[in-house]
């Protein structure tokens, strides 16, 4: 897929040559990040490129490595960030994810210099990338230090954020969920988020200053979709806008609200993470991801899982059907987890490779060789294929079984789920 755009490209290549403004101390001034951040050039370009075996464009030499150490090392006559228009690296015309997959690279701990103006960087190259419809987001840790990967961009500063107990007010009142939360995490996570609850100056639409907090706003959101309240001593559900009491004394479904709209107020990266390690010390089956809290069994794809997905049309069905499901719009779920199954199928077409010889060769990588293996998701490819074929999947396709309980959807994404999540695992000899 070729989605960024010729205009985008070259913005972020005058951003590498040319610098980035940025404000500091009642000043603006022009800060530079080399892309290839602690390293040396050459030691950066080996993390992805196999430049033993690229040609070389000066005919001296035998491949790539020794022709590039000539030109930046030895005589340092090529121009600064010469790779992003050398065509031998596919970053000018080449398919959107060589180019994202360099750019995450940049970012990657083990290259980046923590103490240059890489943030400032990844967050002018992040908004220049929304554009055209990605974003670079941390997909993974290591050594407690974000890792980069790219993904879709899906734009929702104008949807309304539902919280927990208001996306899933049906399934709690009808008892399919439910939740008890200690005093002793409800303490940890009051704790948590008490230390989060900064004080701040907000302005008003006339220009007036004042002094508020988090919680403030935090309460103000909630307020949107019910009046908070707890328990007081006397076991009176009254109203209240008191952090304490209101995590401490009330329902657990609210706890999980708080904590969410807390995220969306965060002034630390690592917010995330925190809220997570208390969640796991407390045995409680939830997590974080991306400002929502999921039961870990209904989480739907992984970010380890997604990062791994090479193909942009292939991810953003994965995405999109992620977020159907999470929305409890199950059909358009199913819908576009069955469109990123077929597609799926077609991941190593070529002029030479039709889709069913695709297929069988993720069948095959799936099942290192072994038969049972094989002939186990070689039948589970053909069966999803014929209940795609057989039942009204594609909501347009009037032909088909219709699908009329909800229940039922559940099975076909959870079914199908298990397939492509194991399968995308194994794309271009992946492997946990």
């Amino acid at each position: 897929m070729k989605r960024i755009t010729e205009i985008t490209k070259r913005d972020i290549l005058d951003l590498f040559r040319n610098g980035l403004e940025i404000n500091e101390f009642f000043d603006t001034k022009t800060v530079i990040y080399h892309y290839f951040g602690r390293i040396e050039e050459i030691a950066f370009l080996k993390r992805m490129y196999d430049l033993g075996n690229m040609p070389s464009t000066d005919s001296r030499y035998e491949n790539a490595e020794q022709d590039i150490w000539q030109h930046t090392v030895n005589n340092d006559d090529y121009p600064y960030c010469w790779v992003f228009e050398d065509e031998r690296f596919g970053l000018q015309n080449g398919e959107d994810e060589i180019y994202l997959k360099f750019l995450c690279e940049v970012f990657h701990p083990a290259v980046r210099y923590e103490k240059g103006y890489w943030k400032e960087f990844l967050a002018e190259i992040n908004r220049l990338l929304q554009n055209d419809g990605y974003e670079l987001y941390p997909a993974n840790k290591v050594s407690n230090r974000d890792v980069y990967g790219w993904r879709v961009y899906q734009k929702e500063e104008n949807a309304l954020f539902i919280p927990y107990s208001q996306r899933h007010a049906k399934e709690i009142k009808e008892k399919k969920i439910t939740l008890s939360i200690k005093k002793k995490a409800r303490n940890q996570i009051y704790q948590f988020l008490e230390r989060n609850n900064i004080e701040y100056q907000a302005t008003t639409e006339t220009g007036w200053n004042y002094n508020t907090t988090v919680a403030v706003d935090v309460f103000d959101d909630i307020r949107q979709f019910y009046i908070p309240k707890c328990y007081n001593s006397k076991n009176e559900y009254i109203e209240t806008a008191d952090l304490h009491d209101f995590i401490l004394a009330n329902s657990p479904f609210c706890v999980l609200d708080a904590i969410e709209f807390f995220y969306r107020h965060r002034s630390s990266d690592d917010f995330e993470s925190q809220i997570n390690s208390i969640l796991r010390l407390n045995e409680l089956p939830l997590k974080l991801e991306s400002g929502k809290i999921s039961n870990v069994i209904d989480i739907q794809m992984s970010k380890n899982s997604l990062l791994s997905v090479q193909e942009a049309g292939l991810k953003e069905l994965l995405q999109e059907a992620t977020k159907y499901y999470d929305e409890n719009n199950l059909q358009i779920a199913v819908e576009k987890l069955w469109d990123a199954f077929e597609r799926l199928k077609t991941y190593y077409c070529s002029p030479t490779i039709d889709k069913k010889k695709s297929a069988n060769k993720i069948v095959m990588d799936m099942s290192n060789n072994q038969q049972p293996f094989i002939d186990l998701f070689g039948k589970e490819f053909h069966e999803l294929t014929l209940l795609g074929n057989n039942f009204r999947i594609r909501h347009h396709e009037t032909t088909k079984t219709d699908i009329q309980d909800k229940r039922h959807y559940k099975y076909f994404y959870k079914r199908c789920l298990a397939l492509v999540s194991t399968a995308i695992q194994y794309l271009d000899g992946g492997s946990l």
